[in-house]
């Protein structure tokens, strides 16, 4: 029987127990990338290890998310990043050099490597051919510590390409399709590997597009094959050596197919507040704009930006439009300004903003109360522009173009007079590494900076044999991680915990850090209750440390996402779901409630998962009366870390 891609790539990585689907496995990681807004924090972890250098083969600190410097807390977490990466051995990327998934994929990723990020769209590097993961800080500190990455073996859903896409029709109107089938939720421990012949049609930063938004279904990341023009891109790269082919073998058996015809697809887009919510741009056509933004990790190519260009060649965007472009990396921008299409784009009356995540995450450039903001980013949250009202739609640089022009949504198959812009794959990018800066050979003398607001990690207590407490918040369905750890404004203290812990579930309840650091005070275990898909989204572990901060244990919910389940485990709170989802009904806000024996319930847990038998965890809410069976799908790793209460306590114990 032939294997898929996936396979050979994490057998070829393997440390750690078989790779059956279902079981868990250690991998071997060759590259880490972080950025600012994660980086600090997974940095004072590995510092916490006592390592004098990392071990995997590269590591890469970028800087792109906190650069609205606002004060001193951002420029000192710059300083701290890049002392750091000088003494113990990573690459600095500093700020202006670009979006840290656009630049890995220009300037260091390899077909057949594995990547983990400190970021939920590492997956980015799926487009050249690699296993690229998203995770927590302390998960991506482990991994420059040398040690291996814990993930479920995972399921392989073929998406089987055919055909080539028409003028006007995108990449991103391609991962729109998959989210419409496959949704967002109910894909953990899954990896999309892409086939077919219309692979042939894509480019590599059109792959890196589908591969980064892969990461709003769910799944453990997506992947391309390494072919001829992946080949192409590296070569333009300059970077020819690092190219070897790679695909399934011809009979590999999947777990799943999806099949699209990529030339009978029409542009979409996904409207307010959900990637998921898919919808078709010929049916929004005529609807009111105020705001357009372009750029971030998923649509910030050279090609992307060209293409933008020449559809604003000598137009101006309408009145009452506000057009901001953001190219995804200092390569990109140069490029721009040397062929005409940055001239073009300010002469459209467009505004030429960083290359970083900004707009992205918040940071800057919100539209206006109740505003009706065309993003070609990948997440479109509500409140995660910085505006609580925003209606914000997520679509294709093409389709952006065309409505800041117009004013409107303008469907890109009407006949709108405007001339397709065919760009093709350059034979050579303009390659200036000036903004890396690389380590010494020895860093051992260097000196860490630390400015006032950099604190040390907070640890967790092990874990109680019985967990008494209180349901301090009951939330709904779909709670990002930008409902739990607010970014934009607040995103400057994520190196100081305390001060970042005042602001958890701030868009839900802004009197939850109160009422819960009060609970911890007197004593109590705090408890979360949610719903389905709790905690999808981006992969800050702050969702996991400042809730832990406060006294949170566990967290109950219908569903939970894997990169917030596994950081959930890594700062020591329990991840529990419902056995039957209809008795989240029963528990209410600020109950009582009791798990007795909770170490003994999780071991007898996890063995009889083990046995391919169920074991539920029983909690009782003494407010109401009632039991409830959970489940507490952990594996043993994971089941160590919680029991000492968490990873960092967990390797001190092995010390």
């Amino acid at each position: 029987m032939g294997k898929t891609l996936t396979a050979k790539i994490l057998e070829a990585h393997l440390m750690e127990g078989r790779l059956v689907q279902g079981l868990p496995i250690g991998i071997r990681i060759d590259q880490t990338l972080t950025q600012d807004a994660t980086g600090t924090m997974a940095y004072l972890q590995f510092e916490s290890m006592g390592l004098p250098h990392v071990q995997n083969e590269l590591a890469v600190s970028y800087v792109d998310h906190n650069t609205v410097q606002v004060g001193f807390e951002n420029a000192d977490d710059h300083l701290y990043l890049q002392s750091v990466a000088a003494k113990y051995g990573i690459v600095f990327s500093r700020p202006g050099n670009g979006i840290c998934h656009q630049v890995h994929l220009e300037r260091f990723g390899e077909p057949g490597k594995t990547l983990l990020g400190s970021d939920s769209h590492t997956p980015t590097g799926g487009g050249l051919g690699m296993i690229a993961i998203g995770a927590g800080g302390l998960d991506v500190a482990v991994a420059m510590a040398g040690g291996a990455f814990h993930l479920i073996a995972p399921k392989v859903i073929e998406i089987r390409l055919h055909g080539e896409l028409r003028p006007w029709v995108s990449a991103k109107d391609v991962i729109l399709a998959v989210l419409e089938r496959f949704t967002v939720k109910g894909n953990v421990n899954c990896v999309f590997e892409y086939t077919g012949d219309g692979i042939a049609s894509l480019e590599v930063p059109e792959r890196a597009t589908i591969c980064n938004m892969g990461a709003e279904c769910g799944v453990t990341t997506s992947l391309f094959p390494s072919d001829e023009n992946t080949r192409r891109f590296l070569e333009a790269q300059g970077r020819e050596a690092a190219w070897k082919p790679l695909s399934a073998d011809g009979d590999a058996v999947y777990d799943g197919l999806f099949e699209i015809d990529l030339s009978s697809l029409e542009p979409r887009c996904a409207a307010p507040h959900s990637p998921g919510n898919i919808l078709l741009i010929k049916d929004l056509a005529g609807k009111k704009i105020d705001q357009v933004a372009i750029g971030s990790c998923t649509n910030s190519s050279y090609a992307d930006m060209r293409k933008v260009a020449d559809i604003l060649d000598g137009r101006i965007i309408a009145p009452g439009v506000s057009l901001g472009i953001a190219p995804g990396s200092r390569e990109v921008l140069l490029m721009l300004s040397q062929d005409g299409s940055l001239e073009k784009m300010i002469a459209s009356g467009a505004r030429i903003l960083e290359s970083a995540c900004g707009f992205c995450i918040g940071n800057h450039f919100s539209p206006n109360t109740n505003g009706v903001s065309l993003r070609t980013s990948n997440r479109n949250f509500e409140g995660r522009s910085g505006t609580k009202t925003g209606q914000v739609y997520l679509v294709s640089p093409e389709t952006a173009a065309l409505a800041a022009i117009a004013g409107t949504f303008v469907d890109p198959l009407s006949d709108h007079g405007v001339a397709y812009p065919s760009v093709g794959m350059p034979s050579r990018f303009i390659v200036d590494d000036g903004m890396f800066i690389f380590p010494p050979k020895d860093g051992s003398s260097v000196e860490v900076v630390r400015g006032p607001n950099i604190g040390a990690p907070p640890t967790n207590t092990p874990m109680k044999k019985n967990l008494r407490g209180t349901v301090v918040i009951k939330v709904g369905d779909k709670i990002t991680t930008d409902h739990i750890m607010p970014a934009g404004q607040r995103l400057k203290f994520r190196s100081n915990i305390p001060a970042y812990s005042q602001y958890v579930f701030e868009p839900v309840d802004a009197q939850f850090a109160q009422r819960a650091a009060a609970a911890r005070d007197e004593g109590q275990d705090n408890v979360i209750v949610a719903g389905l898909s709790y905690g999808q989204g981006s992969s800050r572990e702050h969702a996991a440390i400042c809730p832990m901060y406060l006294g949170v244990k566990a967290v109950v919910a219908k569903s939970i996402e894997r990169i917030h389940q596994n950081n959930l485990c890594n700062f020591g709170i329990v991840p529990l779901t419902f056995a039957d989802e209809g008795e989240y009904d029963l528990i209410g806000q600020g109950d009582e409630v009791v798990i007795e024996d909770l170490p003994g319930q999780l071991r007898n847990a996890v063995e009889a998962r083990a046995e391919g038998t169920a074991f539920p965890v029983v909690l009782t809410d003494v407010t109401n009366g009632v039991s409830i069976d959970l489940v507490a799908d952990v594996t043993p790793a994971q089941l160590k870390m919680l029991l000492a209460g968490g990873l960092l306590n967990s390797l001190k114990e092995n010390e």
